[in-house]
């Protein structure tokens, strides 16, 4: 047996468990196997870069524990029915909104937006699941867990579906330690047929008592099914529970997911599993923190957002964005900029022609000993940000092999030794201004200089100042 595989066997990983506000070792059901339940997309538009932070958050999760000797089943779901517009259960159906938007059956905005969602994975270099199941195709699944809910007495039923009553469950809200309930029906007008503040829909009607139309700009539902309640589709929590239970089973080790799940996703997910089962749905629970953009948290609804193919537009490697992620830790909130993504892009370009650099014959004496220190660190809650610093250091004082970077960028998923420069080949006209404003730079004259900037951005490039002169590339 290596060297790497008598390390990592004797290595303990550590975990923030959001269930218990604390760092715990990780200790699978199953000895040398871990489950992972990841929530994935509502396909009814792109993700954004506040989306793909938690795909990341993740990927280096598996990455660590593959590491570390684990055989790693990861299942993410994907949302093609029942998220609605609130979180609490009222407005559109996502789906059948964003299929009104654009003209197209909701089946159809699934399948792009699914098929959109799997090419950013790729190019952040996210090791696909091992399942993706979609909602739609487990909707048999969802109805039987209703039904089992509904035996043991935690449903009712209104007139515009069946909900889960949360006073019937004395922990309710223990993820997100939310007080014991206090408030009643009636203290806020939007609850409906509700009984109380938290309980939340397990199954919607299509249309519900009394209401001609489903909602001003939707005519007819063309997401619905059958059910013992009466024609209609599933809450958004209940195709986790659902489909988690199928694949993994419950429990199983670790349900991930962004920091706006746990108070009331997450939350409900427990709820709702653990009375139909009587056991614990996961193990440990981690979520990753939000991307800020400007005062906010990156979100669809405040149209706030960026998108992969926009950061590419820009002129930006997908893998810089994945760098820059990787700098900041997952539970800690990061602030995105352009600034600090075009930073992020040169780091990368800079450990990639260090990569290069290395001799390829170098050989380091003190091997197991940076191994066990980097997987020391990055087993410590995912810390990447200390294990890049460690790299780095390694590379300045030449105490690291190409062999030793290649094993650590299993972790770190930015394709070392795959980069290839881009090099364009200039019109002759755009080749002229750059000549002009390298000398406009040396004359220091940066009037000019700038002038001659725009001119060559106005045609199409990106222009970079750097000791070797003018560098340009295609925006």
């Amino acid at each position: 047996m290596n060297t790497e595989k008598l390390i990592s066997q004797n290595m303990a990983i550590n975990i923030f468990n959001t269930l218990g506000r604390k760092i715990e070792i990780f200790k699978p059901i199953k000895k040398g196997k871990a489950g992972i339940y990841a929530c994935g997309p509502t396909v009814y538009n792109y993700a954004h870069i506040g989306n793909l932070r938690t795909y990341v958050f993740e990927d280096i999760l598996k990455r660590v524990l593959i590491y570390n000797g684990y055989k790693v089943e990861h299942i993410m779901n994907i949302t093609d029915v029942g998220h609605l517009t609130s979180d609490s259960d009222t407005g559109e159906d996502k789906m059948e909104k964003g299929a009104a938007r654009e003209g197209k059956t909701a089946w159809e905005i699934a399948e792009f937006y699914t098929q959109a969602f799997k090419k950013d994975l790729s190019e952040l270099n996210i090791l696909p699941p091992d399942i993706m199941p979609k909602a739609t195709d487990h909707i048999k699944e969802q109805i039987s867990l209703i039904k089992k809910l509904q035996k043991k007495g935690f449903t009712y039923k209104t007139d515009d579906g069946v909900y889960f009553d949360t006073t019937k469950l004395p922990d309710y809200g223990k993820l997100a330690n939310l007080q014991n309930q206090k408030l009643k029906a009636g203290a806020r007008i939007d609850m409906g047929g509700k009984k109380n503040i938290n309980d939340f829909a397990l199954w919607k009607l299509s249309v519900p008592k009394g209401d001609k139309l489903f909602s001003n700009s939707i005519k007819k539902r063309q997401m619905e099914w059958k059910s013992p309640w009466g024609v209609g589709f599933p809450g958004w929590h209940i195709e986790c529970s659902a489909m988690s239970e199928k694949f993994l089973g419950q429990p199983f080790d670790i349900h991930c997911g962004g920091i706006d799940h746990v108070h009331i996703h997450h939350t409900n997910e427990i709820a709702q599993s653990e009375a139909a089962n009587g056991k614990p749905l996961a193990n440990y629970w981690m979520h990753g923190e939000f991307l800020i953009s400007g005062t906010e948290k990156m979100a669809k609804s405040s149209e706030n957002y960026l998108t992969l193919e926009k950061i590419k537009e820009k002129g930006f490697l997908p893998l810089a964005y994945r760098y820059l992620l990787l700098q900041t830790h997952y539970r800690k909130q990061l602030t995105f900029s352009w600034d600090a993504l075009e930073a992020a892009q040169k780091g990368l370009i800079h450990l990639y022609k260090s990569f290069d650099a290395i001799p390829d014959e170098r050989e380091t004496s003190d091997e197991e000993t940076f191994l066990q220190e980097f997987l020391t660190t990055v087993n410590n809650d995912l810390d990447t940000p200390a294990a890049l610093a460690e790299v780095w250091q390694a590379i300045r004082q030449e105490r690291i092999s190409k062999k030793h970077l290649l094993k650590f960028d299993k972790i770190f998923g930015l394709k070392l030794g795959e980069y290839v420069e881009e090099t364009i080949k200039l019109p002759i006209e755009a080749e002229k201004l750059v000549n002009q404003r390298d000398e406009t730079r040396k004359n220091k004259n940066w009037e000019d200089s700038d002038q001659l900037r725009k001119q060559l951005e106005g045609m199409g490039y990106k222009v970079e100042d750097s000791k070797e002169g003018t560098k340009v590339s295609k925006k």
